[in-house]
């Protein structure tokens, strides 16, 4: 993360820096071939020895024994992107057009873009107590309390039903989590450095790998807020 200031007002904004791309295309799904539309694009080239021959094969073409019984028996071979294996591989839902295998995406397909959904995976923690995990203030520390001033407190129930229910707020493994922050506002888009500058924090630590795409809240326009004032007769 970083801050920059707005042009206009001078005000400061916090942002955080993604570099995304360029991105190839490894893979176009079409309803006719696989029964749904998307496409599959990568990030961060691997090296080929870190990489197995069957990740190697997804985007380069191998001569094998089974792509020759493939091509005798008159299977056609599906395009290949003839790069290097990535390490972030996702797949991305929807019908894009004009998409090809091979092709290089870079952060041009966010031009005029104002708001974004940022897909990721929180930061790990462990194994967190419940003042952390859910922000509990915790036990007293006057009479009757006795070096557990960070438990929970007593969690099960009376005879009836004598247990407890499934969704009580514990101890337990804390982040490491998949996360999206939705909606997150746009500021800069960096074209020489393939950089997207959002507004405020994502999920997951410095380094991390996230999913970046056009948000798909819908605003709701000339819809007037609740009041907060009761209606005629009621109590």
């Amino acid at each position: 993360m970083t801050q920059i200031f707005d042009a206009e007002s001078g005000v400061v904004v916090p942002v955080t820096v993604i570099e995304a791309g360029p991105c190839p295309v490894t893979v176009v799904r079409t309803p006719e071939r696989d029964g749904y539309a998307a496409v599959q694009i990568g990030f961060a080239n691997k090296p080929r020895r870190l990489a197995s021959r069957s990740v190697r094969g997804q985007v380069a073409k191998l001569d094998g024994r089974r792509a020759k019984r493939r091509a005798e028996a008159g299977v056609a071979t599906l395009p290949k992107a003839d790069c290097e294996p990535q390490r972030f591989v996702r797949e991305l839902r929807g019908v894009y057009e004009g998409v090809e295998v091979g092709q290089s995406l870079t952060v041009d397909v966010f031009e005029g873009v104002e708001f974004v959904d940022v897909v990721g995976v929180t930061k790990g923690r462990g194994t967190a107590g419940v003042m952390k995990r859910h922000g509990f203030k915790g036990q007293r520390a006057t009479h009757g309390v006795k070096k557990v001033h960070r438990h929970q407190g007593g969690t099960g129930q009376n005879t009836s039903p004598g247990r407890v229910f499934k969704g009580k707020r514990m101890a337990g493994r804390y982040g490491n989590e998949r996360s999206t922050m939705r909606n997150v506002k746009l500021v800069r888009v960096d074209k020489d450095s393939n950089l997207l500058l959002v507004r405020g924090a994502v999920p997951g630590p410095n380094g991390a790998f996230v999913t970046v795409l056009k948000t798909n809240k819908i605003k709701r326009v000339g819809v007037a807020a609740p009041t907060g004032k009761k209606k005629g007769g009621a109590k």
